[in-house]
């Protein structure tokens, strides 16, 4: 496994709209394994494809509610409840806000093996959610922000 540079703010691979995964392979699972322990060297609870320099549609997480994971080409559904939270971010070292989010979220995608998974959460995990989501398309929480922030 290898640890790997995590993008910050002003590299243009965070402002792309990543493309799904198509291939399953080998790569993809020591991928995910790299992206994990990347997660963890750097003290994140999630960590993007686009973070890492990659343009695919795939997320890691851990450390929240003691739950541990991936995506790959998650889609992301919400619930109307609105939670009230700070937020940071790996590729926006420095700073941390309260960010707008929703209190339930669920993503459905696949597995390394393309099989369907779900996860679903409220709280820090669905923040989790809704945060990894958008660097996907190119978003970050800064971009979230209202008000004086």
């Amino acid at each position: 496994m290898a640890i790997l540079t995590v993008r910050t703010v002003g590299d243009p691979v965070l402002r792309s709209e990543c493309e799904e995964i198509t291939v399953f392979d080998d790569d993809l699972k020591k991928l995910i394994a790299d992206m994990l322990e990347t997660m963890y060297e750097v003290n994140g609870v999630g960590l993007a494809g686009p973070q890492i320099g990659i343009n695919k549609k795939i997320f890691t997480f851990g450390n929240i509610d003691g739950r541990e994971g991936y995506i790959i080409n998650p889609v992301l559904e919400t619930g109307d409840e609105d939670q009230e939270g700070g937020e940071g971010c790996l590729s926006v070292p420095g700073i941390s806000s309260d960010t707008p989010r929703k209190n339930w979220a669920r993503v459905t995608g696949v597995d390394a093996d393309n099989k369907p998974l779900v996860l679903e959460g409220e709280g820090l995990f669905a923040r989790m959610l809704q945060h990894e989501t958008d660097h996907l398309y190119g978003t970050l929480f800064i971009d979230r922000l209202v008000g004086e922030e």
